[in-house]
């Protein structure tokens, strides 16, 4: 298998699966929603892009290809703990008003990631992008 779907792949649903793992003992339950829920420790989408530009550095050194995966690697980290992040607190307070308020509503968001999660994620997709490039 190509070394750079490999690393990207293991990154990011090995990080969903210890994501899970890491709920079912704090909360002692698992839902099939949690399989796709954002947010959360470790930040998988965080381990994906980081195993991608990762491994593309590794495998192609300071290619085009790696220099697009390491923008793109940037944007998506700062989404996952400053957008998203924003938006999901913006989120927690409407939900409050409207439960004052006594509205009844169906509202989901996502709280998006603090930046130890994000961290973490990051450095997940470090650590497997190295490995499959040693490794495998």
């Amino acid at each position: 298998m190509n070394k750079i779907i490999l690393a990207v792949l293991l990154a990011g649903f090995g990080t969903q699966l210890l994501k899970l793992i890491i709920y079912w003992f704090r909360h002692k339950t698992l839902s099939l929603r949690d399989l796709v829920v954002t947010g959360g420790m470790p930040s998988s989408h965080s381990a994906f892009v980081v195993s991608l530009a990762t491994i593309i550095y590794l495998q192609e050194g300071t290619s085009t290809a790696f220099a697009v995966s390491l923008v793109f690697a940037l944007v998506v980290l700062r989404d996952a703990f400053g957008v998203r992040r924003s938006v999901g607190e913006e989120g927690l307070m409407i939900n409050q008003v409207l439960s004052k308020l006594k509205i009844k509503t169906k509202t989901h968001f996502s709280l998006g990631h603090t930046p130890w999660q994000v961290v973490v994620g990051a450095l997940i997709g470090f650590l497997v992008a190295v490995l499959v490039d040693v490794v495998v």
